[in-house]
């Protein structure tokens, strides 16, 4: 997504990464606006070389140079956090407090509010009107802003694999039993170790304050309201500090883990997970470099409209959209991980049975079969579908204890997370639904999302047969249409079909 690469502060409510620097007036910082003279901005009251990390940043080069000279606060604290920096600079290149008064310069993602947005947002239906979690995604699709809206909703390529993803839950059906004592359903489950209030978990999903300002402090308190396990992003808009502080004491959350070329980075992470208390650390592994997403590349805000420059810089692999973390990550890291935690490590991105073999060899906790939301490789193979040949595997080689197996990806009801635990996922996680529900109704929706879900999932284990999740296996599902892909739609049958209608707006 479009961010902003910039820096923290000596302020209360910022880091600093140096504090021996006797400052810039506003004067010397307005000379350093290009290449030649060095680019520098300032960030609440501070200011920063960031001549070198131009071609770094992941939101291009062009959203610093337009702040080149400025104060770029207002567009920072927007996207990052207050420690960003930490990963990015030397403490070289933080050159001491701003020496007098600059306004602000102008937030350009924001441009000019959309009257009719506004107006949405003050008839939004009231959650009593929502019913589950597509709902959600219908109302925050018409009154995030539109950037907002380009980042969590794009997916790679022609987004086959984001549908697919979905679209594999509708090919697998039930084999109900009946004439069983279903009066009491018990939906709690124990997740590495830790027991929790339903077999699903919010899965991490960056930037959640684009959608909503207090982002993933308000979903770190609706999690903990109804004990549903947090997954923390790497790329959080706000601190890892500020998010586990967000959340009850003994609430758990686990952390995502982006590998960095600079290894010192991630072992200080791996070592705050020790010490705050957090229940699992999950390394991504399917991000060697950014999937292509189309539709966050055209809404751009680096991008000017009468900009005829060569595009070419967007789709090389060290380009703005397309660079990532750090493509040297082998196993031999993973091994280096565990030695420096006790903490349960699990994999990330997994999306074949071979893999899934290689983490039992290696010893791991744990594997999330998923393919980045369809963000990375499009034609990715739907996570269900892995699912089903994993466990397969896994029960002909009698290796189903050695770890536990996680799902995400394309899961919006309960019945699609009651098919992933019968075809043997420990849990499910949920990352955009998360995101609309916070950015729609902030922690009253999280809370809402999952009291949906908890209901859905009692509901369809009563009409299965079933009154505790670990009753749950494959004898309930018959998956023979699970492989038949379906790319083409019956547009004539579509034409015919009256769908569900979400929730009305009011008048």
């Amino acid at each position: 997504m479009a961010a902003l690469a910039a820096a923290t502060a000596l302020t209360a409510d910022s880091i600093a990464l140096d504090t021996n620097k006797h400052g810039v007036s506003v004067a010397e910082l307005q000379k350093h606006t290009s290449l030649e003279n060095g680019v520098w901005v300032a960030i609440n009251g501070e200011v920063y070389d960031l001549t070198e990390f131009l071609l770094r940043h992941p939101g291009g080069a062009k959203i610093i140079l337009k702040y080149a000279g400025k104060n770029a606060s207002t567009i920072f604290n927007k996207f990052h956090p207050k420690d960003v920096f930490e990963q990015f600079l030397t403490p070289e290149q933080h050159l001491g407090p701003l020496l007098g008064e600059l306004q602000p310069a102008q937030d350009i993602t924001e441009g000019e509010e959309d009257e009719a947005r506004l107006v949405r947002i003050e008839k939004k239906p009231a959650l009593a009107k929502i019913f589950n979690a597509s709902d959600f995604e219908h109302i925050c699709k018409q009154i995030i802003p539109p950037n907002a809206w380009a980042y969590y909703s794009s997916a790679a390529d022609d987004e086959i694999s984001l549908r697919e993803n979905h679209y594999a839950y509708q090919r697998v059906f039930f084999n109900p039993r009946v004439l069983r004592n279903v009066t009491e359903i018990d939906l709690t489950t124990t997740m590495l170790g830790v027991r929790v209030d339903a077999p699903f978990y919010c899965s991490a999903a960056a930037l959640a304050k684009l959608g909503q300002p207090e982002g993933e402090l308000s979903i770190a308190r609706g999690c903990g309201s109804e004990n549903i396990i947090q997954m923390i992003s790497n790329n959080a808009s706000y601190t890892f500090d500020e998010i586990v502080d967000a959340a009850k004491p003994d609430q758990p959350q686990w952390f995502q883990l982006y590998v960095s070329e600079n290894r010192d980075l991630n072992y200080k992470a791996i070592e705050k997970c020790n010490k705050r208390g957090i229940k699992g650390i999950f390394v991504t592994v399917d991000a060697a470099l950014f999937g292509k997403r189309e539709k966050d590349m055209r809404f751009h805000l680096l991008e000017d409209d009468d900009d005829d420059g060569d595009a070419g810089d967007n789709l090389s692999e060290s380009g703005k959209i397309l660079s990532a973390k750090d493509p040297g990550l082998t196993w031999e890291d993973i091994k280096k991980f565990k030695k420096a935690t006790d903490l349960p490590i699990v994999l990330k991105g997994i999306q074949t049975v071979d893999d899934v073999l290689m983490a039992i060899d290696h010893e791991v906790k744990g594997v999330v079969l998923s393919n980045h939301g369809g963000r990375q490789l499009d034609f990715s193979r739907a996570p269900l579908e892995v699912l089903a040949d994993v466990s397969k595997v896994l029960k002909e080689k009698k290796l189903e204890d050695k770890l536990e197996i996680y799902l995400d990806g394309g899961v919006r009801r309960g019945t699609d997370i009651l098919k992933a635990l019968c075809l043997g996922a420990k849990g499910v996680g949920l990352g955009r639904p998360f995101l609309y529900a916070n950015s729609a109704y902030g922690q009253e929706g999280v809370e809402k999302l999952i009291q949906l879900l908890k209901l859905e999932l009692s509901v369809d284990m009563k009409l299965l047969g079933v009154s505790k999740i670990d009753e749950l296996g494959p004898e309930y599902l018959d998956i023979r249409n699970l492989h038949a892909r379906h790319l083409v739609a019956d547009l004539m049958y579509n034409s015919a079909y009256d769908p569900l209608r979400p929730p009305e707006f009011r008048k």
